[in-house]
């Protein structure tokens, strides 16, 4: 398996901003070969933002990348700077990719 993360540092005053271009997106996710969950989450406040992140599982490295490579990225990330009018960031989004090593499951449901 493979994580993609992405975070976001969102200027305060601006998440629910924020919040709204992830909850109004078109993800186009849900049917792609080796693609496995999306989570947005939210992070510590500090005194100039709010850390945000985004949270893929793949199946592998190879399915993330050819994600990357589609036209349904394109169009996923097309609104990627919203249209809220100003930015909603502190900088870009820095990216983290992380192959999946060992995983733990729970025995029984939460």
């Amino acid at each position: 398996m493979f994580i993609a993360m992405n975070r976001f540092q969102v200027i305060k005053g601006k998440e629910q901003a924020f919040e709204t271009v992830w909850k109004t997106r078109e993800s186009y996710l849900g049917d792609l070969p080796g693609f496995i969950e999306f989570h947005l989450v939210k992070g510590p406040e500090a005194e100039d933002h709010t850390l945000y992140a985004t949270h893929t599982v793949w199946a592998s490295k190879g399915t993330f990348e050819d994600w990357t490579k589609s036209d349904a990225f394109r169009r996923a990330h097309s609104r990627a700077g919203n249209e809220t009018g100003g930015s909603l960031y502190l900088g870009h989004p820095r990216f983290e990719g992380f192959e999946v090593l060992i995983t733990e499951r729970a025995k029984s449901p939460a």
